[in-house]
């Protein structure tokens, strides 16, 4: 077991880790991706920016940090707002989806309309659905519609593509406020009831004839 002084230190690690996540979202929320620096992130936590780096090793790294942050807060969100009815269940992962990138905006840019440039080594789609526990329940409910005779298909197929019509509505209404969209989060709620209803009219294959792997 370990003694309690290395426990303490991992505590301590973790604590420190978590202050700046918390310090990055913050950054992103005032400045937007720009804003997000080494430098000002150890200057808001009062810490060398040496410290920083034994933590993230690079901007990108801070990045997949407030990504698998976002992503967890937004399954939080998502679980508290389950109706019995599958189809419903899936509509309402949709507006807290829409909710909160309509809501953070600078956030929302930053976590993923940000281009990533590298993939984890060795990193399985499984993995990747793990840090992702928000698009996870958007398939376990999905899988729920294909139960009940909702929707029929692959599941993860079906889900990707709600997340695609989703995720383009809400970027077109950040990047281009000034377009009639009329009420924003009334805007993605129409485009997702227009895929459920496209989705509903038949099978949807899988996405590749390897959905598993990346």
């Amino acid at each position: 077991m370990p003694s309690s002084a290395a426990s303490r230190r991992e505590l301590q690690k973790a604590e420190l880790r978590a202050e700046l996540v918390a310090a990055a979202h913050a950054l992103v929320r005032e400045e937007g991706y720009d804003g997000l620096t080494i430098r000002k992130l150890a200057t808001r936590v009062g810490y060398a920016p040496m410290s920083v780096y034994s933590y993230f090793a690079d901007k990108h790294e801070i990045l997949m940090a407030l990504a698998e942050d976002a992503f967890v807060d937004l399954a939080r969100r998502m679980r508290q707002n389950q109706p019995a009815d599958p189809l419903d269940a899936v509509r309402a992962a949709l507006s807290e989806y829409a909710e909160f990138g309509l809501g953070n905006p600078n956030e929302y840019r930053t976590v993923f309309m940000t281009e990533k440039p590298k993939h984890p080594a060795k990193e399985t789609f499984a993995q990747m659905e793990r840090e992702n526990p928000a698009f996870r329940i958007i398939v376990e409910r999905v899988e729920a519609c294909i139960a009940a005779g909702r929707l029929k298909g692959d599941a993860r197929a079906i889900a990707t593509a709600l997340w695609t019509v989703a995720h383009g509505a809400i970027s077109l209404l950040i990047t281009f406020p000034f377009y009639p969209f009329g009420d924003p989060k009334a805007y993605v709620m129409r485009v997702g009831d227009l895929a459920l209803a496209g989705l509903a009219n038949g099978e949807t294959a899988p996405l590749t004839d390897q959905p598993g792997s990346c």
